[in-house]
């Protein structure tokens, strides 16, 4: 009997309860919770509101999972933090809208598809199939673009990587992200120029395949343009012939276009160093100097010569030889042609003297020129210069420069001053000097055999001089020759009157 009232009484607890949550439950649930409509521990705990929400999660999973990962319209804003009820309120009856979303006030914002540029005007049902959930929407742009790719799926499903919300024209794909940056012109290029019908995968990297009609060396200089040139420009090279080669390209070399020096294929074949391996048809010289132009020539030009003749030769170049041509003195192989170091070796054809004046030029004359600062001294020679001789120009006696014609005879140069008319000889210098003619000296005792004395001694030379001596003189010294008309003796005494008579006179008579 005891176990019939305990057990009856515990079925009229059960009961009298769910007749007292009955009672106080404020209305129906919605349709989706209706088979938990009598399980009010599924969602609620006696005298504890707080913990209503975490209940509500437990069965609600996704959304859970949203609010932890701050994702969805639950895990973003405002809706994070406020509890279940806040928006969802039950027991309204099992038609009741306690999801109270509307598509027109929806701010998208606080969602994990913020809605940008085009997608703001788009219809809602153009993502949002009716019948599914707002967040089974899909958020790859190809779930709901497919049909507009223009590049047939080529470039896979990352729409975003080159376009953006506004527009499919509006491209922001930032090529550097690849492993071929766009730089300088590459920049500018249009993308079809590369990708060609839309082909973004295993495009080549080479210049040559796609400036392979712009190789103005024809493929000579192989395929890697890059180490030449860049991407600013086919006229702008990078390539430093001083770096990165041995060979420095100085003076007129840097303006050489490289296909002057390099005529075939680049790798295959270096082009010689030596200036004549390029230059000898530039070879004034024929080969004769031989194959080192370095030694006297530079980059400069042609004409910039260093050769130093003084430094490298025994036989510095003074004076006009400085502005003498090399081949004028140089005519053979330079290497093998031993040349005279003698002026008279290059100026004996020249020579004005004749030969006379003998081969050693420089005994006289320096480099300066043969007019200039002539090093002769005349007092050296047989006819020293003094008195008016001194300063009578060259040229009054030496006519030409065969210097050794000229005559030493006073008489050739001076047959006009003679005023004795050659009845005193040639030889001027017996009585006079070169200071002047009026100066003269002459001792008839001392330079002759015939000493003047008496009546002699004051006598005019030209009284017993009177004819042409030109070929000497040659004067009688007996009187008869010239006291023939004062012989008052007829010549009876004979020719010699220094018997008798003396210089005193006539008159005096000393016969002897």
């Amino acid at each position: 009997m005891t176990v019939m009232i305990i057990a009856t009484a515990a079925g009229m607890d059960v009961a009298v309860s769910a007749g007292i949550k009955s009672l106080v439950m404020p209305g129906k649930v919605i349709e989706g919770h209706a088979k938990y409509e009598d399980e009010c521990g599924r969602c609620h705990k006696p005298f504890s509101k707080e913990s209503q929400s975490s209940m509500c999660l437990d069965c609600h999973e996704r959304v859970d999972e949203d609010v932890r990962k701050k994702q969805g319209s639950h895990g973003l804003g405002k809706a994070r933090d406020a509890d279940c009820n806040y928006c969802h309120t039950e027991h309204k009856g099992r038609d009741a809208d306690i999801i109270q979303m509307s598509i027109e006030t929806l701010d998208h914002s606080g969602t994990d598809y913020v809605l940008k540029g085009a997608h703001i005007v788009s219809d809602c049902t153009s993502c949002h199939v009716l019948g599914k959930k707002y967040r089974e929407a899909p958020q790859s742009c190809v779930n709901c673009h497919e049909k507009n790719d223009a590049h047939k799926g080529r470039l896979g499903e990352k729409c975003a990587d080159c376009h953006d919300e506004r527009s499919w024209v509006s491209q922001e794909f930032d090529h550097d992200t690849t492993e071929f940056k766009l730089l300088e012109k590459h920049a500018e290029v249009e993308c079809n120029s590369c990708h060609v019908n839309q082909q973004y995968r295993d495009i080549p990297k080479d210049c040559q395949v796609c400036h392979g009609v712009n190789d103005v060396h024809a493929g000579r200089y192989g395929s890697k343009c890059n180490e030449c040139h860049s991407e600013a420009g086919w006229k702008r090279t990078r390539f430093d012939h001083d770096r990165d080669t041995d060979y420095r390209l100085d003076g007129k070399h840097k303006g050489v276009k490289c296909d002057v020096c390099h005529a075939g294929k680049l790798h295959d074949k270096k082009p010689g160093r030596e200036c004549v391996s390029c230059h000898r048809g530039d070879d004034e010289h024929s080969g004769r100097y031989g194959r080192k132009c370095q030694s006297c020539h530079n980059p400069q030009g042609w004409d910039k010569t260093k050769f130093d003749h003084a430094v490298k030769t025994d036989y510095p170049l003074l004076g006009k030889h400085k502005e003498v041509r090399c081949a004028a003195c140089h005519r053979g192989e330079v290497y093998t042609e031993k040349l005279a170091l003698g002026c008279f070796s290059c100026h004996g054809q020249s020579d004005v003297h004749r030969g006379q004046e003998g081969e050693q030029c420089e005994q006289c004359h320096d480099e300066d020129g043969w007019g200039e600062r002539v090093r002769f001294e005349h007092d050296m020679t047989s006819f020293p210069l003094i008195g008016l001789h001194a300063v009578t120009p060259c040229e009054e006696c030496h006519l030409n420069a065969e210097f050794k014609t000229a005559a030493s005879e006073c008489n050739v140069c001076h047959q006009s001053d003679d005023v004795h008319e050659l009845r005193l000889g040639k030889r001027c210098e017996l009585c006079h000097n070169p200071n002047s003619w009026s100066l003269w000296e002459f001792d008839h005792n001392v330079q002759t055999d015939y000493s003047l004395d008496g009546a002699h001694e004051g006598i005019d030379c030209l009284s017993c001089h009177d004819r042409n001596a030109s070929q000497g003189i040659k004067m009688s010294t007996t009187c008869v020759d010239c006291h023939r008309a004062d012989d008052v003796h007829d010549s009876q005494f004979g020719r010699y009157c220094d018997r008798c008579h003396i210089t005193q006179s006539f008159d005096v008579v000393e016969i002897r």
